[in-house]
């Protein structure tokens, strides 16, 4: 009764806003809190001594961004709410509009709050506009969502979160209560009622900063307040960082590199790579080798999906789901310090295949215009190579059939091409399929009497998990068994290549489009980007090497490149691996950028303080300050490098050979 008559005395719309706040934290907090729960593994990661301290500060961090997410949404229905009051025009038809927009923003932030939950399990992120990258081709990603559990439980919490809150709104807050008589106001009652409005809608807008400095308001960076990946992303709110991202990318230069001058990029980059080039092609170097190969190998090149090094028993894993890659890495070309350029596969695609790095989140095959590029198919077609690329699923998945066949891929296999029993989810065939499916079709290319390359990608590591009822896998864990089997396709594919004609006279090429969340030490997992590079042939590699120089995916082309033995102009941002030497390997987890060599990782966040970690002690301690010199070096290295590649892109000189002149 008392309580009644305390929230009668409270005007309409303070009554409003407080419940709804209430009402909104709560539930952002309780998806907070069920994030907690299911990545409740990376508590480990903070130590015990600390660990209370830090996830006390984490909900407290998170409460400071969803009082900015709610504040957003709230100040439009506040502002309203204090002039209607004023004027007397709260009633059943203003409070309906107001509920409606309210209902509807607070719904798609609490979808956006389910979908975070599975896109932090895969990319230990919070979600951005780089979950985006799947828009344009909603019936592949709805039939992947549903195929899988891991990404679709997300609806219940959804489903939940906005019948509660639609609920609570129609019995707390939009009820006949508030559209009672006409209030009469005294001078005195009114002079009161604006004061309280303004100091009402300025604590919104001290809210929607999220702090009290004048320089800046709260940002992504401000999470970061501990040494411990896990707990700092943990305080973000999806939906900020999301519309964060997103408004970042519709600025006009958002998605522009532009720490430095293009002409400081380029002639760093020049310096860093050993080019001269001249004004039509800046980077453009001529390999001319020792002796041209009369009768060169044919390529066979596997990007397998999400398959990072911490996969391989080679480098430490105890759980033995690689025996094959981990044979053929001691007998063939191994490169140990290898990394992908990003996390996403149309990074890898990409990257592999062209040579150019991941310029932070940017899509660089999803625009209206293909670019040429100097890629290996391209060079290799110029040699007489036929070249194919085959994928499980459909090719115009991220736009990689299109931009493929604009960049001299002639052959395209993709799901179209087979069996309708044998696809068996919204990614196609199984990998062991694939590589059955290609071994008649390579065939076909050798009675050509041209030599081939061939690219495939896997994706059977990579949720929905399809598992043959035929492979029958040690482990229990359905993510570990998708590795072994995985591995298995990659021995079944070699095992019938064997007998071919071919076989003695190819290159097979293993490298990972990206590796797979496995680590949270820092906020960009290495596990993430270290992945395998092994080069193998048992006829053409008498002996096996390893190889500890920093690489990644734009080496690929140049080092194949040396084994195949034919002259060609390097336009990429490419080296060598066997004869060039690389200080450090870079590489992006979409708004950040990671630089790493033996001791040191760099962290560059856009939107939050730099970095520098002892990765080789795993040591969470930043060491920026104790080490400036060693931070720049990483950071003008990496970002020479990409800035340059993106000018190449801008201004169209990714293939000009045509006209380049060598001294």
């Amino acid at each position: 009764m008392l309580l009644n008559n305390l929230k009668n005395k409270i005007p309409a719309p303070f009554r409003i806003l407080l419940t709804l706040y209430v009402a909104s934290i709560a539930i952002f907090t309780a998806f907070r809190l069920i994030l907690f729960a299911t990545e409740f593994n990376h508590v480990n990661s903070v130590p015990q001594s600390e660990r209370f301290f830090v996830f006390m500060n984490a909900f407290v961090m998170g409460l400071r961004f969803d009082i900015v997410v709610t504040g957003y949404i709230a100040i439009l229905p506040a502002f309203l709410l204090f002039l209607f009051y004023q004027i007397n025009l709260i009633n059943s038809l203003t409070l309906s509009i107001i509920k409606t927009y309210v209902v509807v923003l607070f719904s798609v932030a609490f979808i956006i709050c389910g979908i975070d939950l599975t896109y932090f399990h895969h990319f230990f992120s919070r979600f951005t506009d780089a979950g985006l990258q799947w828009a344009d081709n909603t019936e592949f990603m709805f039939s992947m969502i549903f195929q899988e559990f891991d990404y679709w439980w997300v609806i219940f919490p959804i489903v939940v979160s906005i019948v509660l809150f639609i609920i609570l709104l129609n019995k707390w807050v939009f009820t006949k209560r508030h559209t009672n008589q006409p209030i009469v106001f005294t001078t005195k009652s009114r002079l009161i009622s604006i004061l309280f409005s303004l100091i009402c809608l300025l604590f919104i807008f001290i809210g929607i900063r999220g702090r009290f400095e004048s320089k800046s308001p709260i940002r992504v960076g401000t999470a970061y307040f501990s040494n411990y990946a896990f707990p700092n992303q943990l305080g973000l709110n999806p939906v900020f960082t999301f519309l964060r991202s997103y408004l970042d990318a519709k600025k006009d230069q958002s998605d522009k590199i532009q720490l430095i001058s293009d002409e400081i990029a380029l002639s760093n980059t020049q310096i860093y790579l050993n080019r001269v080039g001249n004004k039509l092609a800046p980077l453009a170097k001529e390999i001319v080798p020792d002796s041209t190969n009369s009768n060169p190998p044919n390529v066979v090149l596997i990007l397998m999906e999400s398959m990072s090094s911490a996969k391989m028993s080679r480098f430490g894993n105890p759980d033995q789901l690689t025996p094959f890659l981990d044979s053929i890495a001691q007998i063939g070309f191994s490169f140990d310090n290898f990394y992908s350029t990003g996390t996403h596969t149309f990074n890898g695609i990409f990257s592999t295949l062209f040579s150019y790095p991941a310029l932070f989140s940017k899509h660089p095959m999803k625009g209206v215009e293909i670019p040429k590029f100097n890629g290996i198919a391209s060079v290799l077609k110029q040699h007489g190579y036929t070249t194919t690329y085959f994928t499980t699923h459909d090719d115009q998945f991220d736009n990689v059939g299109g931009f493929l066949r604009g960049n001299d891929y002639e052959q395209i296999i993709s799901k179209e091409h087979y069996p309708s029993d044998q696809v068996k989810s919204t990614l196609g065939v199984p990998d062991d399929y694939l590589f059955e499916f290609a071994i008649p079709k390579l065939n076909d290319l050798h009675k050509k009497n041209q030599p081939f390359f061939v690219a495939m990608m896997t994706a059977s590591d990579h949720g929905p998990y399809v598992i043959p009822e035929y492979f029958k896998p040690k482990q229990s864990d359905v993510k570990k068994q998708i590795v072994e089997y995985a591995d298995w396709s990659l021995k079944k594919f070699i095992d019938l290549a064997t007998p071919q004609p071919w076989f003695n006279n190819t290159l097979f090429v293993f490298v990972a489009d990206h590796g797979a969340y496995m680590d949270a030490k820092y906020d960009v997992p290495l596990s993430y980007n270290h992945v395998p590079f092994i080069i193998y042939s048992p006829n053409l590699i008498k002996e096996g090497k390893s190889f500890d120089a920093f690489g990644s995916q734009t080496d690929v082309f140049p080092t194949l490149m040396n084994l195949i033995q034919l002259p060609y102009i390097n336009n990429t941002l490419g080296v060598d691996l066997f004869t060039e030497k690389r200080p450090y390997a870079y590489f992006c987890n979409d708004d950040k950028l990671a630089v790493i060599d033996n001791e040191f990782l760099f962290i560059y966040r856009k939107n939050a303080e730099k970095s520098l970690y002892k990765h080789r002690e795993n040591s969470v301690v930043d060491y920026i300050k104790q080490f400036p010199n060693k931070a720049d070096s990483m950071q003008n290295y990496a970002i020479s490098q990409m800035q340059a590649a993106q000018y190449l892109i801008e201004k169209k000189l990714t293939n000009t050979t045509k006209d380049v002149t060598f001294e």
